[in-house]
């Protein structure tokens, strides 16, 4: 699988890529992850990138010629299964959608900045706006590094255990039972008998209930979604 990344603040995002799970999925060739500094598509000699918006306000806004400059650079060798906007009124990112994406082979996702980009770059050229939540935050350089995370780790071969993505909260819509490691004694906590019992059927269920006890608890949407599904 292959991740472009554009961005106007590209050093933002180096560290987090050359460390654990993702450094290793791109030492095993699973996952190529190539980052754009959007400035080396600027068509003016001060490789300006914003300008001030139409009709006045506060804030600057990613201009439309380098983006569609870099854009159509990168179409040319590369055809994109989506051309992603990362923007806090996008759809809200959650596992479906990671699980989604993990399937396809070339995703550009373009990080926003300052107030966002010229809206003519998300008629014309943005297949899906995505968000990760409902918050604003200074640009879309960290939601971008959260989508490689979360889709990286689900392409096979890529986590040591196979089976740990599918485990994990929010794959059943669940959330993830509570984990326990050694010490079976912890200042005088104790590891749930079950788990030491050595019955692996025993513990699934007990592993089950304690997932459904916990979504009704933390997150009664979730629980309701999960019962709804039961049901149906």
């Amino acid at each position: 699988m292959r991740i472009d990344i554009l961005s106007c603040v590209p050093d933002l995002l180096h560290s987090p890529l050359n460390h654990s799970i993702l450094k290793r999925a791109q030492q095993k060739k699973l996952l190529e992850v190539f980052v754009h500094n959007l400035r080396d598509y600027s068509l003016d000699k001060h490789k300006s990138v914003d300008d001030y918006p139409f009709g006045g306000g506060a804030g600057m806004v990613l201009t439309a010629p380098p983006l569609a400059h870099a854009i159509n650079s990168l179409c040319q060798n590369i055809l994109y299964d989506e051309i992603i906007f990362l923007t806090p009124d996008g759809e809200t990112f959650n596992q479906k959608m990671a699980n989604q994406l993990s399937l396809k082979q070339n995703l550009l996702l373009i990080a926003g900045h300052y107030k966002g980009i010229d809206q003519r770059i998300r008629d014309k050229y943005i297949t899906k706006e995505i968000s990760i939540g409902d918050y604003v935050l200074s640009g879309g350089e960290l939601p971008a590094l959260i989508l490689v995370d979360a889709i990286g780790r689900l392409i096979p071969g890529v986590l040591g255990d196979e089976t740990s993505a599918l485990s994990d909260s929010f794959q059943n819509i669940l959330l993830d039972a509570p984990c326990y490691t050694r010490p079976a004694i912890f200042e005088g906590l104790k590891v749930p008998e079950i788990l030491l019992s050595g019955d692996h059927q025993k513990i699934e269920e007990w592993r089950l209930n304690q997932s459904i006890e916990k979504t009704q608890k933390l997150r009664p949407d979730l629980y309701a979604e999960w019962e709804k599904s039961e049901l149906s």
